[in-house]
């Protein structure tokens, strides 16, 4: 088991975007697995103590996933993955949107487009993740928000989840 896993966070302001690569202890086909399976996905993708509920995903391209975080109190902040482009196992793109329970968009927040590229190297598996927004403001809110922390929060459950799998 590697102790120190690669997690290189950067934001470029200029390009509006936020780079992340990450690696993972674990094969690709399960990494690829984890981002892309509903019943993986709820099991990460939210900071703790926050949980991830799917309400619908259909992983394809045209394809939309319905999910919800929700927090310890109850509180249920939904959005969606509109899925734009699947390469099997290589990448995939989609435009991340905050919803209502229903799908229907946020107004207040325009969309985050994430670019998802998945390499394997030895034993390791690495994600490399561009994420653009439309503007530097929409950039700096979701910063403001946190996204750092729980992006971090949520890639290090992501790890616990192919430690009981190994």
């Amino acid at each position: 088991m590697k102790a120190n896993l690669l997690m290189n966070f950067s934001i470029d302001k200029e390009n509006k975007t936020v780079n992340v690569k990450r690696e993972f202890n674990a094969s690709l086909s399960n990494v690829w697995s984890a981002w892309t399976e509903a019943e993986i996905l709820d099991q990460w993708w939210a900071p703790a103590p926050m949980k991830s509920k799917t309400k619908s995903m259909e992983f394809k391209e045209g394809g939309r996933r319905l999910y919800a975080m929700i927090a310890p109190d109850g509180i249920e902040r939904w959005s969606t993955f509109d899925y734009s482009s699947i390469s099997p196992k290589t990448n995939f793109k989609y435009a991340a949107t905050f919803c209502d329970a229903d799908g229907n968009p946020n107004s207040e927040f325009g969309s985050s487009y994430w670019d998802i590229t998945f390499s394997e190297q030895g034993d390791s598996t690495f994600v490399d993740i561009v994420i653009t927004r439309d503007s530097l403001e929409e950039l700096e809110k979701i910063v403001e928000m946190g996204f750092k922390q729980g992006f971090t929060a949520a890639m290090e459950s992501l790890d616990k989840i192919f430690e009981t799998r190994k």
